[in-house]
């Protein structure tokens, strides 16, 4: 039984909070966040207790927490990632890990050091979507992938500290939003070589109309070509994705259909394509992804996602910052990203 504390009780705090009260290896020993009518609702809810900080909760509970489950902005994760693993405690931390691959790097490091185990939350690699599409490819069913196509995205944020607008601590739309197709991405193909990307809002400073649209194109070593598509100027959020290979395709949108559609290339007078539906789940993406990492802690394995792969998804994120600041294709190498 893991003994978790989460850190942060807005959008995703509250996702973390329930799905570990309802889990049956976790133990939901507080919450903590700065708003005191918040924390108390969340503890009488949740029946647990609340802290206004992590200091606070580290004193009070002695020693009796194992896991702590950040869920703050993405500047404020260095400060408590480090809190936590000088006191011995495994971190859970939202996506990104952080604003920068060099402090992202830092953080690895830091908790390798430490000896404390740390999940970054990725939560599309859960999403079933995604998973059968990644089995499908892996499977060759539709061929060898040449071309990708995925798009994500909806309405601006709107939190109380307006921080995504402050790109200097969010990233904004490519580093908070798409960095999840980046992530997925390099999971089905491998490394990212190049990357070209536009943006309406720019890569830096602060987005006060509190819209923006970016693609990114990006080359993997393996040859496939993938166009990014990201938008905070919709009203309603969705996802799609198309996966075109030498001998069928992949189709999913979440504003036409349920399902995935894999439709493969017949030879003349065969017939049509075959259309796969897929069952709802009975856990969210996001119980999924985290009872994932309490299995991992208790029973020392690998997670599907790893704070490497976190990494390297932030180092394609600031790759594509770079491209559209400079208007310039980015390439990645083992030295580090350099514009062409």
């Amino acid at each position: 039984m893991q003994r978790t504390l989460v850190i942060g009780l807005g959008t995703m705090g509250s996702v973390h909070t329930k799905a570990i009260y309802e889990m049956p290896d976790a133990e939901l020993v507080g919450v903590v966040d700065r708003n005191l009518e918040k924390r108390q609702q969340f503890s009488e809810r949740y029946e647990t207790n609340n802290y206004e900080t992590f200091q606070e909760a580290l004193t009070q509970l002695n020693e009796r927490i194992d896991v702590v489950s950040i869920c703050l902005p993405t500047d404020e994760h260095p400060e408590y990632v480090k809190q936590a693993a000088d006191a011995g405690i495994h971190v859970i931390c939202e996506k990104p890990i952080a604003r920068t691959p060099e402090l992202a790097r830092e953080l690895i490091d830091y908790c390798k050091a430490k000896k404390v185990q740390l999940f970054v939350g990725h939560v599309v690699r859960f999403f079933q979507e995604y998973v059968e599409a990644k089995q499908v490819i892996d499977s060759g069913a539709i061929g060898k992938i040449n071309v990708v196509r995925t798009r994500r995205g909806g309405a601006f944020p709107q939190v109380p500290s307006d921080w995504y607008s402050d790109y200097s601590r969010s990233g904004g739309l490519v580093l908070d939003t798409i960095i999840h197709d980046f992530d997925f991405l390099r999971w089905c193909f491998g490394d990212v070589t190049r990357v070209y990307a536009k943006s309406i809002a720019g890569a830096k400073g602060v987005n006060e109309k509190k819209r923006d649209y970016a693609l990114v194109t990006l080359r993997f070593a393996s040859g496939v070509i993938a166009h990014v598509e990201g938008t905070w100027a919709h009203r309603q959020f969705s996802t799609a994705f198309e996966f075109s290979g030498t001998d069928g395709v992949i189709d999913y949108d979440s504003q036409k259909q349920k399902a995935v559609i894999t439709e493969i290339h017949q030879t003349e007078g065969s017939g049509a394509g075959v259309a796969v539906p897929e069952s709802p789940l009975q856990l969210s993406p996001y119980d999924r992804e985290l009872r994932h990492f309490i299995s991992c802690i208790e029973t020392g394995s690998e997670p599907v996602v790893t704070a490497e792969d976190a990494y390297e998804a932030v180092v394609i994120s600031h790759a594509a910052l770079a491209s559209i600041a400079d208007g310039d294709v980015v390439e990645i190498t083992a030295e580090g990203v350099k514009s062409s």
